[in-house]
């Protein structure tokens, strides 16, 4: 009836506040022994970020290949990798560069170094028992929430299910938010991922399931996303650094969502799409659930110049369709909580299926 919920432990953020990450990490060193773990969007790889970091001889940096989302086969693998440098000591920190495919995949890994079994063992709500090493976000791209939510999001494919570590112990303990880092973000990947935020918070306050302090995050994390979007430029400096600050507030409101992030996992699982293009695809076929907030949506692709092609869905044969159903119906608690107990009844097969259909 009840929960006692946690937020991340420390914050900083301003331009150039990378610079602080040497001193952050000397006294993560001093207090464990254990090096570090990078773990880096692929995107980095030979480019000078890796130069600008603090990384010593004993430290490992992964590159972290972020053209599909994480998958637990994927999360399983980089794990033993992880334990293999380690040599049975734990890091003194886990840091992440990156969106939420990485922050996500550095979340999912220190949780299985110190918890037996394999990612899929915990997806689900409050299935990690054990404390995950330290961890420090540092997000060079901003909409997902992941470094402040308590989710790291994983993809079970043998399942057919997207489903998150959904744990205390997953979160970050540390966020670095440098607006300078999102400067080479290209213009649509950060209106797809950006608009996450906007997302999964109006889906918070219009379910079920809320709270005051939900609402309140939510409420804030929404208009700053006006703002951006709405306005001529959502890439100047000032609204990169608002859009770092809105993904901050919506993380922590991350609570339950609607049904759009539903019918967006649908499509990252049959069709491989990433969440944020995958969330833009869901609202378009949503207008009558979500009226205000599809004609918002569509005012911000409009005013932002953003592709979202038509089609995607032509041509699929019946065994696809129905794993787009299957791969969205099965997020019981969100579609309850937009929809009712009684959801199935209307968000019915042959309903879902024609709304992939139109998109």
């Amino acid at each position: 009836m009840f929960r006692n919920a946690k937020n991340v432990g420390y914050y900083m953020i301003g331009k150039g506040s990378l610079l602080q990450l040497d001193d952050m990490l000397q006294k993560r060193r001093l207090l464990v022994k254990g090096p570090a773990i990078f773990f880096l969007d692929h995107f980095f790889q030979n480019r000078d970020l890796s130069a600008r970091l603090p990384v010593e001889d004993s430290d490992l940096v992964l590159y972290v290949d972020t053209t599909d989302e994480p998958t637990t086969h994927g999360v399983d693998a980089i794990t033993e990798q992880v334990k293999e440098h380690l040599h049975g000591k734990l890091p003194c920190a886990m840091l992440a560069f990156g969106g939420g495919s990485t922050m996500d995949t550095c979340k999912c890994v220190a949780n299985l170094l110190t918890n037996p079994g394999k990612s899929e063992d915990y997806q689900g709500w409050e299935l990690v028992k054990n404390p995950a090493p330290y961890k420090i976000a540092v997000p060079t791209l901003s909409g997902t929430g992941s470094e402040t939510s308590r989710t790291g999001i994983v993809c079970n494919e043998a399942k057919n299910l997207k489903l998150g570590m959904n744990s205390d112990f997953t979160m970050f303990d540390q966020v670095l938010l440098d607006p300078d880092l999102t400067a080479s973000v290209p213009r649509n990947q950060y209106f797809y991922t950006g608009i996450d935020t906007y997302m999964h918070c109006f889906e918070s306050i219009t379910g079920s399931y809320r709270n005051a302090v939900v609402d309140a995050l939510s409420e804030k994390a929404i208009d700053l996303c006006k703002r951006i979007f709405l306005s001529d430029d959502m890439m100047s400096d000032d609204n990169r650094e608002l859009m770092m600050i809105a993904s901050f507030l919506g993380g922590m409101a991350a609570g339950f969502v609607g049904t759009v992030h539903p019918i967006s996992a649908g499509l990252s699982m049959v069709l491989h799409m990433h969440h944020g293009l995958a969330n833009c695809y869901a609202l378009s076929v949503q207008e009558d659930i979500y009226p205000e907030y599809y004609r918002d949506f569509m005012t911000m692709i409009q005013r932002q110049h953003i592709d979202l092609p038509s089609g995607i869905c032509k041509g699929l044969n019946d065994d696809e369709l129905t794993a787009l159903y299957e791969a969205s119906i099965v997020h019981e608690k969100p579609l309850a909580n937009r929809l009712g107990p009684d959801f199935k009844k209307i968000f019915t097969q042959e309903n879902v299926i024609a709304r992939f259909q139109k998109m």
